[in-house]
């Protein structure tokens, strides 16, 4: 990217949080959306993360975490999309890392 264009991601990402912020998240469906809930009984590893970002976006950082604990991570993650280099990649690799963990917990630790 070059050094001049810096700004187009950061409005984006800015664009998103205001769009986050303006807008109420979607109404929740008569019936559960996520095919692994569906199967299994249990929240995969990216349940409640659309709600939580909207919960983000508001400041309400309590129901964010309450309702996927790792909601800031997802958001961070979805940032660093424009931005190509190292960091962008380590982030990504340690982010789908810590979800395929927590999503593991999710399944079979009762309390996660």
């Amino acid at each position: 990217m070059k050094k001049e264009h810096w700004w187009r991601p950061a409005a984006l990402a800015l664009a998103a949080l205001g769009a986050l912020w303006y807008f109420p998240p979607p109404p929740l469906a008569p019936y559960r959306l996520c095919g692994f809930h569906w199967l299994t009984g249990r929240p995969c590893p990216l349940c409640g993360v659309t709600r939580a970002v909207f919960a983000l976006a508001k400041g309400r950082w309590g129901e964010a975490i309450h309702l996927n604990a790792l909601s800031p991570l997802a958001v961070a993650m979805l940032v660093a999309l424009p931005w190509p280099g190292r960091f962008r990649a380590r982030l990504w690799s340690a982010g789908l890392a810590l979800f395929a963990l927590y999503g593991l917990g999710r399944v079979f630790l009762p309390f996660v």
